[in-house]
């Protein structure tokens, strides 16, 4: 089964599909917007992309982190939610399964510890799936570890069930 990790922003969505059986990628990479376009066309942008992506790769699953907004910055949260509102219309259209992980949760998965910094993720990213560089940028090891722990966390593989991990 394939699963696929979106790290949604209106910037920079990162996208990073796994297979849960043989433990590697597939694809991953990003899908950048620009700040001067419409944003009727980077949402549009993003949701062809990873519609493309779908039709590509058939993934069973689609992994987003739980929405979080922080008080000093909630416009950061508004404009990310336009991605993940996005991800989720995409899951709907092609009748994917949707599954919601806190970021603290995803963490604790990847790395044993929950407030985990983005350079420690990206790095037991990088050592769960036995990549020579880790993953760049942040935003697609984040993908890849949503990917990584609903393989985990769902499926009873990854870290600490004699998975990759």
């Amino acid at each position: 089964m394939r699963i696929l990790g979106i790290d949604p922003g209106l910037g920079t969505t990162g996208y990073g599909v796994i297979d849960d059986k043989s433990f590697r990628i597939i694809e991953a990479g990003v899908i950048n917007t620009k700040s001067n376009t419409p944003i009727q066309a980077r949402i549009s942008k993003i949701f062809n992309e990873i519609s493309g992506i779908i039709d590509e790769h058939k993934p069973a699953v689609l992994v987003l982190e739980k929405i979080y907004s922080h008080y000093k910055h909630p416009t950061t949260a508004i404009l990310m939610g336009h991605a993940r509102a996005m991800a989720c219309l995409v899951c709907g259209k092609y009748n994917i399964k949707l599954i919601n992980y806190p970021s603290t949760k995803i963490k604790k998965t990847i790395t044993g510890n929950g407030h985990a910094s983005k350079k420690q993720v990206q790095r037991m990213v990088q050592n769960l799936l036995k990549l020579k560089d880790p993953p760049e940028p942040v935003d697609v090891s984040d993908a890849l570890a949503m990917a990584i722990s609903y393989c985990y966390l769902e499926n009873g593989q990854g870290l600490r069930a004699g998975g990759q991990g």
